[in-house]
């Protein structure tokens, strides 16, 4: 009996976790129609074949409509608004599937990884595919594994992971082929998945399709950076190969990492004196141990710096990749690791490059594996190879492979500053015709927490931009614009796990509050903006502010305006969000969030409702939570770890509430209180709520300002927003939002600031004053 079909219109409406990941959405009623569940694979027919997963719509969706992303409609060869065909699929498991893209993402991305990336997608030949993996898997055996290669994604390849696309090159069977973890995937004329026999199948052609390229717009193509950018040396050394194969054409030279030098001209110096003068140190009767720590941020090219010095040094090096390991049996794992460890011995000088260790050696719950790792670890810095494991994360590696046998020296990668993302920038844009208005130093400034993987995926935005501006011209160039459009798209790595935000708003938009804001100048952004005036006159800057006054009078609003300012990453954490009912669980939440403000620096850490976060020790009944929180908070204030262009901010009504150690000097020292708005104050902030609103001349904002007693910023802005409201209930068609139509709103906004609060708050003000 021949499978159901159905004849729909495409529509490009993917929901946000869709995008790219070959699912389409379908009406509930025509998933019935069709005999299809939710999950299962479905054949898709329009200007090319392809397949997918189906997924259902909401019950509002049009029983029509074929709701995919843009990729999808590129692998149908149709448009938004094109006919295509759909039919329940078998479910037939691939057994060979073979991609190209970009040299820089092959060099970067191992079959392992790439396996992993795609596992749960349908493929066919001749699709474009991307890297972003399945968020609902069928087995949840493999979604902890998932994860992990989501984060060796962004370590390796930087933010350019979430957009580059792939080729499918060859597939067995050619269409409507589900990726397991028994397919056998590989790169194009490269390495495949352990357990494979022989290389990957050649390129038996590529499928053209008959309109061109997808629809939609990509950052990364399979046939490499986008037109008129280079990645170059830096986007090398930001995503240098963690699998098995590396292209040697694609190391850069130690002399061609902006920011890196001095780790390379370390790590070089004890390479090549353990490599190529041991009989210097047998003379002096002493060895020297060859296990290196690296660590440092996601995408700040640690790989590539091992793989730059190997080469300088001319030692050959074997990467691992710890995660792919860890989900392997234990035997399995161990024969793995030792016969790396054995290839590496007698082959002359070499490096076991062990990239994401924290996934073989973690801090807790290590289990037997571990063990086998740190003695095969011994075994070969015993026998002159060198071993270097790198790490985005050095406080979950198991300090045991510290001991002075194993790794006993570390090496930081720091985030890079504006200098050096600036020299950085330079490097990237070598073979890049910029125009005349590109100020790479505004650019630089503009990207605080970028590393430079990241950096390397704002150029190619950058470039993107320009090629579609410049379809037809002659002679294209890269605009300042285009940098600035791509600063919209593009967000540091640092990022990706975080509630981390770019403010987009500065200090003048805030009304009123001169003299808050003037403090909060002094307070945050002179830290932040001048660290080098504070060192020159030998005083250390202030670590933070506490920020107290009555609700809706905008405190969460100047801290963005602070950041936006200050040009700085905005971490904002709700007290109750860092607590948890599980010991131990928020003090380690406290030191993640001070660890991805330090990597994403300069950064304002805001704590809101700090009085809920950090109550007076020794009062609580929550079994001790708070107080372990306010002491981990009080560490990492002016703990041993210093906080580098990281100022802390808090915020609460309730002042007398937060814990006193928390508010001395060196910790949370200047106390500033935020009145709610006076007059003028509550004319300014209508002015600017009601900048986009058509008011009629008959609107005084002046005199509204000034009948607003006892009105919050927030209720000045549910004001104009109900004025709105009612001109709408008067007539959909209105164009302006009259006198009247503020009166409306007048009886039902009611102010929500309560007198004794402010009151009481004005009272602490005075009392706290200076």
């Amino acid at each position: 009996m021949p499978e159901p079909d159905l004849t729909l219109t495409a529509s490009l409406r993917p929901a946000a976790l869709d995008a790219r990941r070959g699912i389409v959405r379908l009406h509930p009623e025509v998933l019935t129609a069709l005999a299809l569940r939710p999950g299962d694979p479905v054949r898709l027919a329009g200007r090319r074949v392809t397949a997918g997963i189906v997924a259902p719509a909401e019950p509002t969706a049009s029983a029509a409509l074929l709701y995919a992303d843009d990729l999808t409609l590129g692998n149908l060869g149709l448009r938004d608004g094109g006919q295509v065909t759909v039919a329940p699929a078998p479910v037939t498991p691939a057994r060979r599937v073979t991609l190209a893209g970009p040299v820089a993402v092959v060099a970067a991305v191992s079959p392992e990884m790439l396996r992993l990336a795609l596992l749960g997608k349908m493929v066919t030949e001749g699709d474009n595919v991307s890297l972003l993996p399945q968020d609902v898997l069928p087995d949840a055996s493999v979604r902890g594994l998932v994860e992990a290669a989501r984060r060796s994604l962004a370590n390796t390849v930087g933010y350019a992971w979430t957009s580059t696309l792939l080729t499918v090159v060859a597939a067995e069977p050619e269409t409507g082929a589900l990726v397991t973890m028994d397919t056998v995937v590989g790169w194009e004329h490269g390495q495949v998945t352990h357990g494979s026999s022989g290389p990957a199948r050649p390129d038996r052609g590529r499928t053209t399709r008959a309109d061109g390229p997808s629809p939609g717009r990509s950052t990364g193509t399979p046939a490499g950076p986008a037109a008129g950018t280079s990645m170059g040396p830096v986007a090398t050394a930001a995503g240098a190969a963690d699998g098995e194969s590396a292209y040697d054409d694609d190391v850069p030279h130690v002399d061609e990492l902006p920011g890196l030098r001095a780790q390379a001209e370390e790590l070089t110096e004890l390479l090549d004196l353990g490599f190529h003068h041991g009989e210097v140190l047998g003379r002096l009767g002493t060895t020297v141990s060859l296990g290196v720590l690296l660590s440092g941020p996601a995408g700040s090219g640690k790989s590539a710096l091992v793989r730059a010095v190997a080469k300088a040094v001319g030692a050959r090096v074997r990467p691992l990749w710890a995660p792919e390991l860890a989900a392997l049996t234990n035997d399995a794992a161990a024969r793995r690791l030792r016969e790396a460890a054995a290839d590496l011995a007698d082959g002359g000088p070499s490096v076991l490059l062990v990239t994401d260790v924290e996934a073989l050696a973690p801090a807790e719950d290590a289990g037997p594996l571990a063990t086998v790792f740190r003695q095969v670890l011994a075994r070969a810095v015993r026998s002159g190879t060198a071993v270097v494991c790198t790490t985005s994360r050095p406080e979950s590696v198991d300090p045991g492979l510290r001991a002075p046998d194993l790794l006993s020296l570390r090496i930081t990668v720091p985030l890079p500053d504006p200098a050096l993302r600036r020299e950085q920038l330079t490097v990237l844009t070598r073979q890049v015709p910029l125009a005349e208005d590109v100020r790479l130093d505004e650019v630089a400034g503009r990207t605080p927490g970028f590393v430079a993987a990241d950096l390397a995926a704002l150029v190619r935005e950058a470039g993107v931009r320009a090629a579609l501006r410049q379809k037809t011209a002659e002679t294209p160039t890269v605009a300042m614009a285009d940098f600035s459009a791509a600063l919209e798209v593009v967000r540091p790595t640092t990022m990706a796990s975080s509630t981390l935000e770019l403010a987009t708003v500065t200090l003048d938009d805030v009304g009123g509050l001169g003299e808050v804001k003037q403090t909060l100048t002094e307070s945050v952004l002179w830290p932040l903006t001048y660290p080098d005036t504070f060192a020159r006159l030998g005083v250390q800057p202030p670590r933070g502010v506490l920020l107290y006054g009555p609700p809706g009078c905008g405190k969460t609003y100047l801290v963005t305006a602070l950041a936006g300012t200050g040009r700085a990453n905005v971490l904002s954490v709700k007290g109750a969000e860092l607590l948890s009912k599980w010991v131990g669980e928020s003090e380690r939440a406290v030191r993640e969030l001070f660890r991805r403000a330090r990597e994403a620096a300069p950064t304002l850490v805001f704590l809101d409702e700090m009085d809920a976060l950090a109550p007076v020790r020794g009062q609580a009944t929550d079994g001790g939570t708070t107080d372990r929180v306010v002491a981990a908070l009080l560490t990492e204030l002016d703990g041993v770890e210093a906080l580098r262009n990281v100022v802390v901010v808090g915020a609460t009504n309730r002042p007398d509430l937060v814990d006193p150690a928390l508010l001395r000097p060196g910790r949370l020292e200047r106390l500033v209180y935020v009145p709610p708005p006076d007059g003028p104050a509550r004319a300014e902030i209508l002015r600017a709520a009601s900048r986009a609103v058509p008011l009629a001349e008959d609107v005084d904002l002046a005199a509204l300002g000034e009948e607003l007693a006892g009105f919050s910023a927030a209720d000045c802005a549910a004001l104009v927003r109900e004025a709105a409201l009612a001109a709408m209930r008067e007539s959909l068609s209105a164009a302006t939002v009259t006198a009247a139509h503020v009166a409306t709103a007048r009886d039902r906004v009611r102010p929500s600031l309560d007198p004794a609060q402010v009151a009481w708050l004005a009272a602490y003000a005075d009392k706290h004053a200076g």
